[in-house]
């Protein structure tokens, strides 16, 4: 039986502890958090009141013989814990998405976990989101042809959202571009989406990227619109493409048991199109409606859709990326989805489109190292059109659309431990 520790309590835990509630090969000890009040209501929400709480991880993970520990806390504390976790002897550490703030903090990571012979994994869920994992075996079935271009449009709602609270301190730090190491959107959850331009392409990295992001609100980096060429592995290769769009739509009510936002997916090949319809919010009006089926594939004239026996459910990503993990970890056999190396990688795609923001001009891979972010040429700034105070005014604005919203009738499932 591996034994299980969680640092960090915060909105996130809700969702990474399932894997662990379902699985009959871990056993969870302990959690660690500044905020003991808040841990305590988490804990008996979770229905493990049993588990010991500390406010100082390091004492965690001294007192407990832990097998696996999962990292879920802001981004500029991911190097020194998992470092300090890899030292103490834990042979199995999970860090929550991104696995830094800085490139060169990745590599401490990476290095810290080598040494130590830890199995490290960066914890980024879509990769495991059933419908993600039917259109991925299709594609590599040749269902469309060779992959050439890949786009994404990401729209950032008005919710209501079933896990997000409504403390602000989750924001606040995700807002600081040293803390967060860009914005809540791009950097943060664009990691999700960085992923899949990849894992759906079969690609590792970009060869160049061009973007533009603007503070509409103040505070998130959207809307924003993004572009990047895959690298050529023949000469003879067709070229391919990607492109994402980040769409700022606070005034939609959208309903989602988790967050207020959506993925919708297009992928183009040399014998057809591939549509995927829907991620975090599946399940909600527009998954019921025959327009949005889970996958869509066009084919030598032919419309085609698959995926509607899958539950269009965004808890199952995160219980089956965890119970990847466990099996990794419990037999000695495989690597973690993803790896340090990997999630460097999701780091520095995920920073490029800000150093291209800011310069105005196109970011090519190569550039993206730790010394050229220790000189300040890869390094993201923080925009001269960012103002925290926007915050304010978009929670206010958010709240009275959702009012709107719930005055016409429409109605949120409350997500519910089960």
């Amino acid at each position: 039986m591996l034994k299980v520790g969680i640092i960090g309590t915060g909105d996130i835990a809700d969702l990474n502890i399932l894997g662990y509630i379902h699985s009959q090969d871990t056993e969870l000890v302990a959690v660690s958090d500044i905020n003991v009040d808040r841990t305590k209501k988490k804990l008996a929400m979770w229905n493990l009141q049993s588990l010991r709480i500390y406010e100082d991880y390091k004492q965690m993970v001294d007192r407990e013989d832990l097998d696996i520990v999962e990292i879920l806390t802001p981004h500029d504390l991911h190097a020194p814990m998992t470092e300090y976790c890899a030292k103490a002897g834990v042979p199995g550490i999970s860090v929550q998405k991104p696995l830094s703030n800085t490139i060169a903090d990745c590599d401490k990571i990476i290095q810290a976990c080598s040494e130590e012979n830890v199995k490290l994994k960066l914890f980024e869920n879509f990769r495991f989101y059933p419908v993600y994992l039917r259109a991925k075996k299709l594609l590599d079935q040749g269902i469309i042809g060779e992959q050439l271009n890949f786009r994404l449009k990401n729209i950032l709602t008005g919710g209501p959202g079933g896990v997000a609270s409504d403390d602000l301190r989750g924001w606040l730090w995700r807002i600081d571009i040293d803390r967060c190491g860009g914005g809540p959107e791009v950097y943060d959850d664009g990691q999700h989406k960085f992923s899949l331009a990849l894992w759906l392409m079969n690609q590792s990295n970009v060869e160049k990227v061009y973007s533009w992001i603007n503070y509409f609100t103040g505070v998130i980096d959207s809307p924003a619109n993004i572009l990047w060429k895959y690298p050529s592995k023949n000469p003879d290769d067709p070229p391919k493409y990607g492109s994402m769009e980040f769409t700022w739509a606070a005034n939609l009510y959208y309903p989602s048991n988790y967050y207020g936002i959506d993925e919708f997916i297009e992928i183009s090949g040399t014998k057809g199109i591939m549509w995927i319809n829907q991620c975090t919010s599946g399940g909600n009006y527009v998954s019921k409606s025959p327009q949005y089926p889970p996958i869509v594939v066009y084919v030598d004239g032919e419309v085609k859709t698959y995926g509607e026996d899958l539950p269009r459910d965004w808890r199952y990503s995160f219980i089956n990326s965890t119970e990847h993990f466990i099996e990794v970890m419990k037999t000695g056999r495989g690597e973690p989805i993803y790896t340090g190396e990997q999630g460097k990688a999701l780091c520095i795609f995920a920073k490029m489109p800000y150093i291209s923001d800011q310069r105005g001009e196109i970011v090519y891979w190569e550039e993206m190292t730790a010394k050229n972010e220790e000189k300040g040429f890869c390094a993201v700034e923080k925009s001269e059109d960012a103002d925290p105070s926007g915050l304010h005014r978009f929670t206010r604005r958010k709240s009275r659309d959702l009012k709107n919203g719930i005055k016409q009738g429409l109605k949120c499932i409350d997500f519910e431990y089960k």
